[in-house]
């Protein structure tokens, strides 16, 4: 039985540009926007070559000079998956923000897997409902879209034309064939009890 009676027990980091990163342990709105996503890509990807991995698996990026534990990503190059991580760029990273990794997140990692060819980027933001992708064209990340999921009082703000405008399904660049709905990524079962 693990004794999780100490802070140090409980800490996990990272390692960026060489040096220990802590990471706190995310909030329960944080673990269900996670978990929602590696639903909606593990339905969609059993029985398929790529594999979805959860938070916890950490990637290595050169000489384990940067080691990240992003919140979900997609590995479709089954050669870079070992037993104790994953050694090179997968196709796919989402990161969820909290307020003790988004300076990190948004900043140094968004460009660390710019630089190692990460494909696809997510930055989801759980404050304000929002959802970030950038593609990889031409080396350097480029902003796709956002999309957001809003508030009943949000939409009433809103005329028929801007409502009409909202996107609220989205195609990963990976798969023509998968609707990720923003409703999807955001649901939340504790939504009136939190």
């Amino acid at each position: 039985m693990v004794d999780y009676s100490t802070e140090k027990d409980k800490q996990r980091y990272e390692f960026l540009d060489g040096k220990i990163v802590m990471m706190a342990s995310p909030n329960v709105f944080h673990n269900i926007i996670s978990g929602n996503i590696n639903e909606i890509f593990r339905q969609y990807l059993k029985g398929k070559k790529c594999m979805p991995f959860g938070d916890g698996t950490d990637i290595f990026f050169k000489e384990k000079k940067d080691v990240v534990i992003p919140d979900f990503f997609i590995v479709c190059n089954r050669d870079i998956i070992r037993y104790n991580g994953i050694f090179g760029a997968p196709d796919l990273i989402v990161e969820v923000l909290s307020l003790r990794t988004k300076k990190n997140d948004v900043g140094y990692k968004k460009n660390l897997y710019e630089r190692y060819g990460v494909k696809e980027y997510w930055i989801v933001n759980p404050e304000d409902y929002t959802i970030e992708v950038y593609l990889l064209k031409d080396g350097r990340y480029e902003l796709d879209n956002v999309y957001t999921k809003y508030s009943e009082k949000e939409l009433e703000c809103l005329n028929e034309k801007e409502i009409s405008e909202i996107q609220t399904e989205f195609k990963t660049s990976l798969y023509d064939d998968l609707i990720i709905k923003v409703d999807d990524v955001f649901y939340n079962p504790l939504e009136e009890k939190i």
